[in-house]
Formats: structure tokens, sequence, C-alpha cells
């Protein structure tokens, strides 16, 4: 965050003039592709902002500084505000309501916190009277299971699991049936985080989710992996299809680019950001703080 917000700073310090606007508009482009924020996101925030400036004789204006922040703000604003936004409780009391559990189903690769991050939505249910159930549909990757079963026994959910090896919608399909048998709220899919690029893996997402069928589809991505985090998340998108996003180690996260070019990509929104390694260490995105971090401008 501190890293954009040093971006934005001196851009709005800048001596705007007609003649120059292309070429500063130019280096702050350079400045944000440099800091995690993807190109096709770092095009648009500057096309958006010179569209903004279009027609203002930026010389004759009387404090410029707090017109380009305005300007910054409504550009960054509108990159984060997504088509849908989404209200987890609500939505899973809604579902509840026709006696159906609300099935959560969580993508993304190895280390980005995957599981830790289903443990923390857990115990964010709980601590709003939601109950759940997890199953463990990553069959494949040796210590899975063990590493769910770790996390769910700490917060006190129950995992259902079958052998390793044995087929992942089958373990979501048992799940979703044990929870309408005893009543339980919401299903929490795990899934394999193997490499993007690999074709069953993303087969065997498609499988997982024409089986069962999610409420909500869940990218969880590592706010430290940059542009890796979003090809990540365009690619399960176009494969999957994802309904909203998650990022961890946010609290770690100096330059804040992810946040933007997810957003903006993905069209979708950040429910929530990660922000240490205990299960309360998680929160719900919020745009006025996020843009609030990364414009701390003093608008002198």
């Amino acid at each position: 965050m501190k890293k954009l917000g040093n971006i934005f700073s001196t851009f709005v310090k800048k001596t705007l003039t007609s003649d120059n606007l292309e070429s500063t508009l130019k280096e702050l482009n350079l400045l944000l592709i440099s800091n995690d924020v993807a190109i096709e996101t770092a095009d648009a925030l500057c096309q958006k902002v010179s569209e903004s400036l279009k027609g203002e004789q930026i010389s004759r204006l009387t404090s410029k500084k707090k017109f380009l922040f305005d300007i910054l703000r409504e550009v960054v604003k509108e990159i984060l505000t997504p088509e849908r936004e989404i209200n987890l409780i609500d939505e899973i009391r809604n579902v509840n309501k026709q006696n159906k559990p609300y099935v959560m189903c969580f993508l993304g690769v190895n280390g980005t916190g995957k599981t830790t991050t289903i443990a923390k939505i857990a115990h964010y249910l709980k601590k709003n009277d939601i109950s759940s159930v997890a199953a463990a549909a990553d069959t494949f990757r040796a210590g899975a299971l063990e590493q769910l079963s770790y996390h769910m026994q700490n917060v006190g959910i129950r995992v259902i699991k079958h052998a390793y090896k044995s087929d992942p919608a089958s373990v979501a399909f048992d799940a979703i049936q044990h929870a309408e048998a005893k009543n339980v709220d919401v299903v929490l899919v795990d899934t394999a985080g193997r490499q993007v690029s690999n074709k069953n893996l993303m087969r065997e997402m498609q499988k997982i989710v024409k089986v069962a069928e999610p409420d909500l589809i869940l990218f969880i991505g590592d706010s430290l992996a940059g542009n890796d985090a979003l090809t990540q998340a365009k690619e399960f998108n176009k494969s999957v299809g994802i309904d909203a996003n998650i990022l961890t180690k946010f609290d770690a996260d100096a330059k804040g680019g992810s946040a933007l070019s997810i957003s903006y990509e993905t069209k979708k929104p950040i429910l929530f950001v990660g922000i240490g390694q205990g299960y309360d260490d998680l929160e719900p995105f919020n745009i006025q703080v996020f843009i609030s971090n990364i414009l701390g401008i003093k608008e002198d």
C-alpha cells in the first residue's frame, strides 16, 4: 500500500500542463506497472484520469492537488467497485430459508494460504451463529487431508473426507448430503491447488462445480504474488468461473497493486483480506479504507 501511496502523492505534486499531461501519465503508468498493477489495469486507470482531466484548464486550477486527489479517488473507487455486491451472511441466510445448505467452493494454487483461509471463514461464520462442514476435495496432494483436518479441528468444524486419490467431486457431494441430513448451514469445499496450466486440474474443478452446484466460488490469491495471482485468477475465472476473491497476506503487501488488478480484471468483488496467521485475522475488504491507505495524500 505504501508504494502506491508514494506513486499517487508524487503524481499530485507534479507541475501539470496541457503539454506535459501525456508524458506525466506515461510515467504514472510505468510506476504502477512496476508496483504489481497489471498492464491493462494501469492503462485503464491512466486513461480514466486522462478523460477526467480533458478540457480542464490545468494551469488555472486553484487547488490542483485536491482536484487530482479527487480524480484519483473516483477512478480507484470505480475500478474497485464490483458489478455485483455480495453480503455473504445475508446470502447464506436466504439460501438456508429454503432448507438448503449454502455451498462455497475455494479455488487457488498451493502456497497461497487457501486451507488456512477456509478455517478463517469457518471461524467467521461460527461467530455469526452459522454452522459449517468442510469437504476435503483435495485428494491428491500428500498431507492435504491432514492439513485441512488440523485447521478445522482447531476451529471446531467437522471434515468430510475420503481416501487419497478418490474422486474429489464425490467428497463434495457427500459433504452436501451430510449438511442436508444434519441441517448444517454451509458446506466449505477445499479443492486441489496445482498450477493453473494443468488441464486435468481444470477439468477436476469443472466436475466439482457441476456436482456441487456451489452458491459461491471463491478465488484465494496471495497479495505478494503480484501478477502471478492475477494470472491465476483470470485462468480460474475463464475455466471454472469465480464469484468473488479473497486476498491473503494483505498485511504484508507494501505495494497494494494486486487488489486493484484483481478487482479490475475479474470484475468480481474482494470479499475478505487475510491480515495474519490467526483464525481471527480475516477482515471484510473495505474499499474506502483501502482508498484512504493508498491515497494517503495531504490535500494542502
